[in-house]
């Protein structure tokens, strides 16, 4: 491979929740590993690679210029936007105009529904779900109501279609936050599976505000599609939301960005994101995305999703070959696996709370799966060199899911 995805970084003292949060009980942080075991951290969805080299060089480059005044999103980074998804999604007729910042996905998708709802406005999510929308949801006076998802018979997550028309005609829904590909399950939707989707949304007169951060992380031969692209009305009634920080791992620098076509949708949302003063870009996020869509960054991306499907191949064959009791649908997106280990607490006499700990304590630092709705599960990030994947799998058989 032309870039480096087997040398194993030190986080440590560098600004990395991942590993200096470690039995600081903040966030929902993992305990600290016992003594002569390593952590491996395996919790915050952040990658422990090194990022695409042209992005640390443009901000190294603006930097060296000693003013950092006021300033406008620069032709540059939108024509950076329009020529990724052109490229990676095959989208046409994007335009700079239907591009607006904002901080987060999350502070996104607050404003979205702040246009789309009241307080107190009942909101579609799917379940298993994403902590953030449960905590940013909840925080601004938004009743969740979940539709589960379903394996079928091949283990694969779908949605319940009469499940999610039901509850959006009970509760009068005329919003929903939607996922893709989907956190924490790791699914990529099919075309029928989005059509069917966007016209329930259509048929109900729901507005979606598509969470497409994970669009990137696509495993395996998988395509992501994004939901406006399904239909003209999906198009209109959409807002989607990206950013280049789960794919670069630029987390800490902020900086995502919405596509939104409906010109009257765009003015309202970019109001009420406008309103608190605060959701404006820093200059080297900006140069920093714009060095990630390069061709370098094309190529790296590319040799990461390799990387990580390896990843999750071997995890998955892992757990079938060594973990009973231990299942885990095999994710088409993001590094995520989402195990259930119901079957194992059941048939070992123990609780979820006691395989985290016994994991933790031997330098496995993985994440509670309940606080995703699932009742017995585990989040396990993968995105680190496949020498660490390996070593936390090893300490896993030989000291949690041992016989």
């Amino acid at each position: 491979m032309k870039y480096d995805f087997t040398s194993i970084m030190d986080r440590r003292g560098m600004d990395a929740m991942a590993i200096d949060d470690l039995g600081t009980m903040r966030w929902f942080a993992p305990s600290a590993p016992k003594e002569g075991f390593d952590a491996i951290p395996m919790w915050v969805a952040d990658m422990n690679f090194a990022t695409v080299p042209t992005i640390p060089e443009a901000i190294i480059a603006r930097t060296k210029h000693p003013a950092y005044g006021y300033f406008h999103p620069s032709d540059a980074y939108f024509r950076s936007i329009i020529q990724w998804h052109e490229n990676r999604n095959g989208v046409t007729g994007l335009l700079p105009e239907h591009i607006g910042y904002e901080n987060g996905v999350l502070g996104g998708i607050v404003s979205a529904l702040n246009v789309l709802c009241s307080k107190g406005d009942h909101v579609l999510l799917h379940s298993p779900t994403y902590i953030g929308f449960t905590s940013s949801l909840e925080n601004n006076g938004y009743h969740i109501v979940h539709s589960p998802l379903k394996l079928d018979e091949k283990g694969v997550w779908r949605m319940d279609f009469a499940d999610m028309e039901r509850k959006i005609a009970e509760h009068r829904i005329h919003a929903a936050v939607f996922c893709s590909p989907h956190n924490p399950t790791g699914r990529v939707w099919e075309r029928w599976e989005l059509e069917q989707a966007t016209e329930l949304f259509r048929k109900h007169d729901v507005f979606v505000i598509s969470d497409e951060i994970w669009s990137d992380i696509i495993l395996n031969g998988n395509r992501h599609i994004p939901l406006q692209s399904v239909s003209e009305d999906a198009r209109n009634r959409t807002a989607a939301i990206y950013a280049p920080s789960k794919t670069f791992n630029l987390a800490g620098l902020i900086g995502s960005y919405h596509i939104i076509y409906n010109k009257a949708l765009r003015d309202r949302i970019e109001k009420e994101s406008s309103l608190s003063h605060y959701n404006t870009m820093n200059v080297l996020s900006m140069h920093a995305l714009i060095g990630a869509y390069q061709p370098e960054g094309y190529e790296w991306v590319d040799e990461l999703r390799e990387v990580l499907s390896g990843n999750i191949n071997y995890a998955c064959q892992f757990i079938e070959e060594h973990f009973p009791g231990v299942h885990t649908a095999r994710p088409e997106g993001t590094y995520m696996l989402f195990l259930d280990c119901s079957e194992w607490c059941a048939a070992h006499g123990c609780t979820i709370e006691e395989v985290m700990q016994a994991g933790w304590d031997v330098g496995v630092a993985w994440q509670d799966g309940r606080a995703f709705h699932g009742p017995c599960h585990i989040r396990v990030n993968l995105a680190l060199p496949f020498s660490r994947v390996k070593e936390a799998f090893d300490r896993l058989a030989r000291y949690v899911f041992h016989t």
